[in-house]
């Protein structure tokens, strides 16, 4: 993530700018979001397997890329590369507005070479701080899931564990050997 050199703006100047999905807004300056090819698949896989976990049950929605305006400052926008939202939470108004008010549930954060860790986890602490119950981030690099909950708990996976949708997502379950497997056979063909 790297911040671009130009003046404050508001969420809602953010909406308006025509390559403004690329960004989010901290402190009312443009932070770019840009994710290498491995991370950016990584995360549309994991969306597909939540959307095939939750979908079928009804119990929520996944929702890859949104944005966020749900933190005490209000002149930040985050944009967690996948969320999941429970039934129920969303309103029809909130379903169609430009920026999601509401914390969701849970936020996956994969992580691109360009990122700094530090950042990373420090989105994590402002999710869990707007509401957030659970938060994933995921190292392709070093292939660990750091957990973070609510309730302040934590814990690092990985080797054989295997990451859980605890009472978030309840039901899903994905073996760390799974989510990282090789994909250089799919590259090659």
């Amino acid at each position: 993530m790297s911040t671009v050199s130009q003046p404050r703006i508001t969420p809602e100047e953010l909406l308006t700018l025509p390559d403004g999905k690329r960004y989010e807004l901290v402190d009312g300056y443009l932070v770019e979001k840009s994710m290498s090819t491995n991370s950016l698949w990584l995360a549309t896989w994991l969306s597909s397997l939540l959307v095939q976990s939750v979908f079928p049950r009804r119990l929520g929605y996944v929702i890859t890329e949104g944005m966020y305006q749900c933190f005490a400052d209000l002149n930040k926008v985050r944009r967690p590369d996948v969320s999941f939202i429970m039934s129920g939470r969303l309103t029809d108004a909130e379903f169609e507005a430009g920026y999601v008010h509401i914390a969701p549930d849970l936020v996956i954060e994969v992580v691109s070479p360009n990122d700094l860790y530090y950042e990373v986890e420090r989105k994590a602490e402002e999710y869990l701080a707007a509401g957030v119950r659970l938060v994933w981030i995921i190292n392709p690099e070093i292939r660990i899931v750091d957990v973070f909950r609510f309730n302040g708990s934590t814990s690092r996976l990985r080797g054989t564990q295997t990451l859980e949708g605890e009472e978030v997502v309840p039901g899903f379950s994905l073996p760390l050997q799974e989510l990282f497997s090789d994909t250089s056979e799919l590259r090659r063909r």
